[in-house]
């Protein structure tokens, strides 16, 4: 399977919280945001944790994507032929 070539170029995503912060204007759904600010939820982090888990749920579609091809072929070998090493299974 092919590795990412731009996830390799790219740098990880850092942790919410641990780099420097950029302002933005977000528009959002006013009872989500009435509610949060009752709860005392920092807007900004949940922002950038929501933010981080779609930015690898994308990444991830990427990468299936990218080696769709690749993983049918191992499929397609494994219901051929079976897994290589199956006699040494235990279970």
């Amino acid at each position: 399977m092919r590795k990412n070539p731009a996830a390799r170029r790219a740098s990880p995503a850092p942790e919410p919280g641990s780099a420097r912060r950029q302002a933005t204007n977000l528009s959002l759904d006013r009872g989500l945001l009435a509610e949060a600010k009752a709860l005392g939820v920092n807007l900004s982090r949940a922002a950038e944790r929501g933010l981080a888990l779609a930015i690898a749920e994308r990444r991830s579609e990427a990468w299936l994507a990218e080696n769709q091809a690749a993983i049918r072929s191992s499929n397609a070998y494994v219901e051929r032929r079976g897994l290589p090493l199956a006699r040494f299974r235990k279970f």
